[in-house]
């Protein structure tokens, strides 16, 4: 009787909470999601507030003077010849000022790992944004309306499936070089056409999802009672496909960062002097750096790492926790 008692005490909390309070509980009894969310506000405090308190800027340059002291030199001021006439401090050991060393042009890697970090989850939640943006418009519209809509809109998803990707970012970043796009530009311009490319996977899941929902029995008394279909659209549609947004952006998250970081590691993302983990990663392309240098290439691995795992748990725990069939 008593442990009668105690389940039906447990089952009048459970039917006050609201849904919002059901999926936190669920979500922090995952303990890989939690451990996941903490290494995300790490990062993100390492590398938004970090830069505040380096005594390093990004494009600070050290080198030897001619008695033998380390200076430094703005690298986004300087002119190429002023750099290649100096003593560049190549490659430095960790030391008490250089915590992870310099890298080979002479910068502070512990300094260019927080910017890097910036430049990273910058891009990584610009494309998801706008992957989201495109993917569940068009996802929307084809599960909404069917028919037609739903065989053209799902034929330019097949299309768009169909580019190879990684021969497709070669190419404009070859027209980029050859067109001289600056660095400051390129990296807007990578995360439009990023973002343009990765929306096919997203309108598809939405659009299977709309479809299933649109046949309830709930939507079709909506239509029955003459509801405007925007309203039909705010009020029923987008709340029940929220939950599946929320956990493929942060899948994405992950999923983007790590392609940012490849583009950068072959020479097509963010080049010189802008920092970016990917493209201090590509130090290890250098066997002597690789060998003897692990501080330069090392850190932004780990980094990358880390982040990509823990948006990948985070992302596990809010697809459980949204599913009312999880016990945890």
């Amino acid at each position: 009787m008593e442990g009668l008692k105690e389940r039906e005490e447990q089952d009048n909390v459970l039917a006050i909470q609201t849904p919002g309070a059901l999926i936190m509980k669920r979500f922090l009894k995952n303990k890989l999601a939690v451990v996941g969310l903490a290494i995300i506000g790490f990062i993100l405090v390492f590398c938004l507030i970090g830069p505040f308190f380096s005594p390093y800027g990004e494009y600070e340059i050290f080198y030897k003077d001619a008695n033998g002291k380390e200076v430094s030199i703005n690298s986004e001021n300087s002119t190429s010849e002023q750099q290649s006439s100096l003593e560049i401090n190549l490659k430095a050991p960790i030391s008490k000022e250089h915590i992870l060393g310099t890298d080979a042009d002479g910068r502070d890697v512990f300094t260019r790992l927080m910017y890097g970090g910036r430049v990273s989850l910058m891009f990584g939640f610009c494309v998801v944004l706008l992957e989201l943006l495109i993917g569940v418009t068009l996802g929307g519209i084809a599960g909404y309306y069917g028919k037609w809509v739903d065989m053209v809109i799902m034929r330019i998803v097949d299309i768009f499936y169909c580019i190879p990707f990684m021969p497709l970012m070669l190419m404009i970043s070859g027209v980029m070089a050859s067109m001289k796009v600056p660095p400051q530009q390129k990296i807007y311009v990578l995360i439009i056409i990023m973002g343009a490319l990765k929306w096919a996977s997203v309108a598809r899941l939405v659009r299977g999802q709309i479809l299933s929902i649109r046949e309830m029995e709930y939507m079709q008394a909506a239509k029955a009672c003459g509801l405007k279909t925007s309203r039909i659209i705010i009020k029923h549609l987008i709340p029940n496909v929220t939950s599946i947004i929320i956990v493929m952006a942060t899948m994405d998250l992950g999923s983007v960062i790590l392609t940012e970081s490849a583009l950068s590691f072959l020479g097509v993302g963010l080049s010189f002097p802008y920092a970016s983990w990917g493209n201090m990663v590509n130090a290890v392309n250098n066997s002597v750096i690789m060998q003897n240098y692990i501080n330069i290439w090392l850190p932004p691995g780990i980094a990358i790492l880390l982040l990509v795992m823990a948006f990948n748990f985070v992302g596990d725990g809010l697809r459980d926790a949204f599913d009312p069939k999880m016990k945890r």
